[in-house]
């Protein structure tokens, strides 16, 4: 039985998403991240199966031509893709599985999850979008320059999504996403598949 529930988590570079899933799941149990497969090479302290299941290109044209994949995409000349299996199986041990993944890849799980939850975190401002992409001092102008254009153009699609999280002040940001969790897991549905021999014997004895 499924309790668990789907997450669809998008982000421009430099809105901080993947350091405020991390502190999420760090203070919230029966949360995880889908381990997605792919083509880039690994970075320094990466292990394969653990942040990443690092597939040849080939490989991975395999896998899409088998329909492994819920959603795929090819960022900045690397493909990135999440299996149907892996997620099935945590969902169906009441975790809550949250994609890390592009507008793009959201729009191809929506059409096939139509029950996923989206959430898209924007930075406070353009201008502190490219102060935090400064700051990172790992890329040289140019890319920066590319990357903050491609950032704006992601935004535009925060529309595409049922939540918006402003990260502006990093423990509010991350208490508003815990909320998101905690709130969809009132719901009617999701407290039926958790608690349904309760309920069952409510309506019995009512």
């Amino acid at each position: 039985m499924q309790t668990g529930s789907l997450y669809i988590i998008s982000a421009p570079s430099g809105a901080g998403k993947t350091s405020l899933i991390s502190q999420l799941i760090k203070q919230n149990k029966g949360i995880a991240v889908a381990v997605s497969h792919t083509t880039r090479p690994a970075r320094p302290g990466e292990e394969d199966g653990k942040h990443y299941h690092f597939t040849a290109l080939n490989d991975f044209k395999e896998m899409i031509a088998d329909n492994h994949f819920l959603e795929y995409a090819e960022v900045f000349g690397n493909f990135y893709g999440t299996s149907n299996q892996a997620i099935d199986k945590q969902l169906q041990s009441d975790t809550d599985v949250i994609l890390e993944i592009d507008w793009q890849g959201a729009q191809q799980v929506r059409k096939l999850r139509p029950d996923a939850i989206s959430i898209f975190i924007l930075p406070p401002s353009v201008e502190a979008l490219e102060q935090r992409l400064c700051g990172r001092k790992q890329d040289s102008q140019e890319i920066i320059k590319t990357r903050l254009k491609q950032s704006c153009d992601d935004m535009c699609h925060y529309d595409e999504f049922d939540y918006i999280v402003i990260n502006d002040n990093f423990d509010d940001a991350v208490e508003d996403l815990a909320s998101i969790f905690k709130c969809n897991r009132m719901k009617l549905d999701c407290q039926k598949q958790r608690h349904q021999a309760f309920l069952e014997d409510i309506t019995k004895n009512g």
